[in-house]
């Protein structure tokens, strides 16, 4: 297929972001978790990793909602309004559903492997972060990033991109995925 390299390098890119996402919150590797405010960084930063006891969502539902859905998201993280800002407390089911969807995502979507179901999952997180975060957008009225990646995520499900630059012609070809195409 012409442009299957872009296609799968597009598919490893954006996996990627969400296994990263995941790596980094889970052990606060530095980069949006576990910084400093001198610019060091506290690998496995107690309170921030999520493994050390840190919540992975919490610092988006305390300090970067906004839009018409701010409040359903506040009420879902448990935000209180103390005299110091916003406290946010999320239940743990939101800390481990985010965690386990960014890193079966990010695996899907890295290896081709149940690429379509990877690609929905991630269309669905950018709807909650674009309407968590993003209306209206900073430097366009109606797109941003995450509208992009949806586009894109979209199209790697429309052209079953886990075969370019990943396992999914193997994937494809196992019994219980010909059985079930919505596992490709």
């Amino acid at each position: 297929m012409k442009g299957a390299l872009l296609w799968g390098l597009a598919r490893i890119s954006i996996g990627w972001l969400f296994l990263w996402a995941f790596l980094d919150k889970a052990f606060a590797l530095g980069f949006s978790t576990g910084r400093l405010e001198d610019g060091t960084i506290d690998f496995f930063a107690k309170g921030q990793a999520w493994l050390n006891g840190g919540s992975p969502t919490a610092g988006v539902f305390a300090y970067a909602l906004k839009g018409p859905f701010k409040g359903l998201y506040q009420a879902i993280g448990n935000v209180t309004m103390t005299a110091q800002g916003p406290v946010a407390n999320p239940p743990a089911w939101v800390d481990w559903v985010y965690m386990l969807s960014m890193l079966l995502i990010g695996l899907g979507l890295v290896s081709g492997v149940m690429t379509r179901i990877a690609a929905f999952g991630g269309i669905v997180w950018m709807a909650i972060f674009y309407t968590a975060t993003s209306i209206w957008p900073e430097f366009n009225p109606f797109v941003d990033d995450h509208v992009v990646y949806a586009i894109v995520l979209a199209g790697l499900t429309a052209i079953d991109a886990g075969r370019y630059l990943g396992l999914g012609g193997y994937w494809e070809r196992l019994p219980i995925v010909q059985r079930h195409p919505i596992l490709r």
